[in-house]
């Protein structure tokens, strides 16, 4: 049986992965899929690709543009959620901060450098005609760390998913000022060379299990009260959630990865765009 470790952030969107663990559909098909969560984001993801912790990550699609044009010997096989990730910009509940405009000039909360946090930041002052060469970052590794970089004045404001982020706004830990979507499908899978060149008809099984998965899970009876349960939502959000939110079973388009390289250079984040098939690989 092969053995593929695959890692995600521990949110809603993976629990197609999760799903076919426990019913043990990969080991059906004689793969172990071993997961690993990174709750610090694509940051921590792309470099457990680069060092062998892990050998296909789910991450954010821009995260893994970005560090692939850098160097990492991964490619992308396909999109993951087809659809926009809704950023919120948060700040803390206690704060004086009440509009985008008051956020101008202040210091951002991120994961990790090369974190979806941060390059979202990026897309944002863009967003607001504000420098972006002029943005300044305090690391906070999570969640955790950016509830308490806010609350001791080390950071302003933190850039997260909507929903996962909505039950610290409910509970009056963050307030947030506004949203910030992705001008492209948001997560990708990644995989390294390496094993695509030898375990190439394995992943391919494993795509193919968790395709099916994604593209039947929302028309699981009671899915939401499962998405609820466990990753702590209300019902209504994750209903809200779940009409915004497509996956996807096909790669990302070239026209969708010409736009994030563009904006990637328009950003400085990149010094030169490079060929799809230096990042895609068609499985």
């Amino acid at each position: 049986m092969k053995t593929l470790k695959v890692g995600g952030v521990p949110e809603h969107f993976n629990l197609p992965w999760h799903l076919c663990i426990e019913n043990d559909e990969f080991k059906n098909q004689d793969i172990n899929v071993i997961w690993k969560d990174f709750p610090d984001g694509t940051g921590a993801m792309t470099r457990a690709l680069r060092n062998g912790e892990i050998d296909v990550a789910v991450l954010l699609t821009e995260g893994a543009v970005k560090d692939i044009i850098s160097g990492n010997e991964a490619r992308i096989v396909q999109s993951y959620i087809a659809s926009s990730l809704i950023w919120g910009i948060h700040v803390d509940a206690g704060s004086d901060y009440q509009s985008i405009e008051d956020l101008a000039g202040k210091k951002v909360a991120i994961s990790r450098v090369g974190s979806g946090s941060q390059l979202m930041a990026y897309v944002n002052a863009q967003n607001q005609a504000w420098d972006p060469s002029k943005l300044e970052f305090e690391i906070v590794g999570d969640i955790n760390g950016a509830v308490k970089a806010l609350k001791e004045g080390r950071a302003d404001y933190f850039m997260w998913e909507h929903f996962t982020t909505k039950p610290l706004v409910d509970n009056g830990t963050f307030r947030r000022v506004v949203d910030c979507p992705t001008p492209w499908p948001c997560f990708v899978i990644a995989v390294k060379n390496e094993i695509l060149k030898i375990d190439y008809a394995d992943v391919r099984k494993m795509i193919d299990i968790v395709n099916q998965k994604s593209s039947e899970i929302l028309n699981i009876p009671g899915i939401d009260k499962v998405f609820a349960e466990r990753y702590g939502q209300k019902i209504e959000d994750i209903r809200k959630w779940m009409e915004i939110t497509s996956w996807s079973q096909q790669q990302i388009s070239e026209a969708d990865l010409e736009e994030v390289q563009q904006q990637l250079l328009r950003l400085d984040l990149i010094s030169n765009t490079i060929d799809s098939s230096c990042i895609l690989y068609n499985l």
